[in-house]
């Protein structure tokens, strides 16, 4: 008999995803990176964004598939300022590495 620690485990890789994100254009001192962790937090995703040195915004994403997806769907827009030209999106296998979402250095 499995214990409801491994059923849980189960339930988790079945309904959760990873994606990890390249956001290119002007994304960079428009607020993207603190907008997208508010949008994450709302729809209870967690990971982090951080800038990256050639000007493009990197997000690593995990949770419940809709609410990563709808996320992902943001990220494509961003916030008003911003100007999104681009993304490069990867889906990688969930781990449940974060509880919270950060903007990082």
């Amino acid at each position: 008999m499995r214990s409801n620690f491994w059923n849980y485990w189960e339930h988790e890789m079945l309904n959760n995803i990873r994606k990890h994100l390249i956001i290119e254009g002007l994304v960079q001192g428009v607020w993207f990176r603190e907008s997208t962790r508010r949008q994450a937090v709302s729809l209870g995703v967690s990971g982090w964004v951080k800038n990256r040195a050639e000007g493009t915004v990197e997000a690593l994403l995990e949770g419940p598939e809709d609410a990563v997806l709808k996320l992902v769907d943001w990220c494509r827009k961003g916030p008003t300022a911003a100007g999104v030209t681009g993304i490069h999106e990867t889906k990688e296998a969930w781990r449940g590495e974060f509880n919270t979402f950060d903007v990082v250095n």
